[in-house]
């Protein structure tokens, strides 16, 4: 209490209630790949084009990657990014890197570091090893998902073969295809070009992904998107096409005239192992709500376990997901149709908070995507009626 030398009225402000839970970002993406220069196993933050290429430079033919899919996720609506160069004529075990403690990092591990990021993309790598290990640290992190991209020249049956290489049991991941033709920027005699190159869509995907965050929430689906710089695609894709891939989980590309390049996939590649985690929003959604609480609770640490604090869990998180639901991420035209919120003698035995053990359960009902839209066409003498 402070002391007051004077008479008078004083204010005082107070803590009471719980305390809010803020949403944490979900479009930080994290890339790895080869570039024109820049010191290699470095994670740099970047915020725009320009930036890059001071740091690491341009198109080249020896790093045909990294640079496009940079430019890419700018172009298409991202904003913060971190990068990692890895060495010339790097090998799988570049990308996948070492491990040995704090400042001794390589590849992909120096993101253990790094609790920003939400997306990762390693652009062009296609290798199962590479993938597998992005699929593999992206589950182990559980607060981030992996973008991955088809061999360039790969027909129907190679993705589908790449794609049994790379499933998500718990949809970590998505995979997209066929590659987009864009326009490159490239330096000859101190000049810039532009060159028309197929290259691998990770990258744009990665900036679709956070437009859609920004404009419409983590909750929607990151699908029926122009590519913004898309010129074509390496392979036209029939709707009969997307008949075989999309319940194998693949994401396509298409070219509709006069509607432009748009992804017109919203699965993960969990789609034929778990159905609960087949779309890409559910996952993204659950990671968005679970990183959230967890670094919006860190106050309860070393609180005493009793009701009391129980109660203000209970307050904190609902308050939280009455937010989300309302933002529109959850079913329900109610709260309590949407979500509930467990913190008592149900969720913990004396066990438990004898050894320290604050246990929640939550359970949410996300909202997925309308992948089918059907309409039912009755014609009859008087005229016809639609309905959906």
């Amino acid at each position: 209490m402070p002391e007051y030398l004077s008479p008078g009225v004083y204010v005082e402000e107070i803590e009471i209630g719980a305390k809010p839970i803020e949403g944490v970002s979900t479009s930080t993406v994290g890339f790895i790949g080869m570039a024109e220069k820049g010191d290699p196993n470095k994670a740099i933050l970047i915020t725009n084009w320009g930036q890059f290429v001071e740091k690491f430079g341009r198109y080249t033919d020896g790093a045909p990657h990294l640079a496009p899919a940079v430019y890419g996720f700018f172009a298409n609506g991202g904003s913060r990014c971190y990068v990692i160069r890895v060495p010339d004529d790097a090998e799988d075990g570049d990308y996948v890197g070492t491990d040995e403690g704090p400042g001794k990092r390589t590849g992909l591990q120096i993101f253990n570091e790094i609790d920003e990021i939400n997306i990762v993309c390693i652009p062009g790598v296609t290798s199962q090893t590479v993938q597998s290990a992005t699929i593999t640290h992206c589950e182990g992190m559980k607060d981030r998902f992996c973008i991955l991209d088809p061999e360039e020249e790969a027909d129907m049956p190679a993705v589908q073969a790449q794609m049994n290489n790379v499933i998500s049991a718990k949809g970590y991941a998505a995979l997209y295809y066929p590659w987009i033709k864009v326009g490159v920027e490239t330096e000859e005699n101190d000049k810039i070009k532009i060159t028309q190159k197929f290259v691998a869509p990770s990258g744009y995907l990665a900036g679709i992904y956070a437009r859609s965050d920004t404009e419409r929430g983590v909750h929607k689906a990151p699908a029926n998107e122009i590519i913004r710089g898309a010129l074509d695609i390496k392979l036209p894709i029939t709707k009969g096409e997307q008949d075989i891939l999309n319940p194998k989980g693949i994401n396509c590309i298409r070219a509709f005239p006069g509607r432009g390049i748009r992804v017109w996939g919203a699965r993960t590649t969990a789609t034929t192992s778990d159905p609960l985690w087949k779309y890409i929003n559910v996952r993204r959604l659950f990671l968005f709500i679970e990183e959230s609480i967890e670094e919006g609770t860190q106050w309860v640490v070393f609180e005493p376990n009793n009701e009391k604090l129980w109660a203000r869990v209970r307050q904190t998180i609902t308050q939280f997901l009455t937010r989300v639901w309302k933002d529109g991420a959850l079913m329900g035209t109610t709260p309590e149709e949407a979500f509930f919120v467990k913190c008592d003698r149900t969720t913990m035995t004396q066990d438990d908070i004898d050894n320290g053990r604050l246990i929640v359960l939550i359970g949410v009902a996300p909202v997925k995507p309308a992948e089918f839209v059907i309409f039912r066409i009755a014609q009859w003498a008087g005229g016809s009626e639609v309905s959906e």
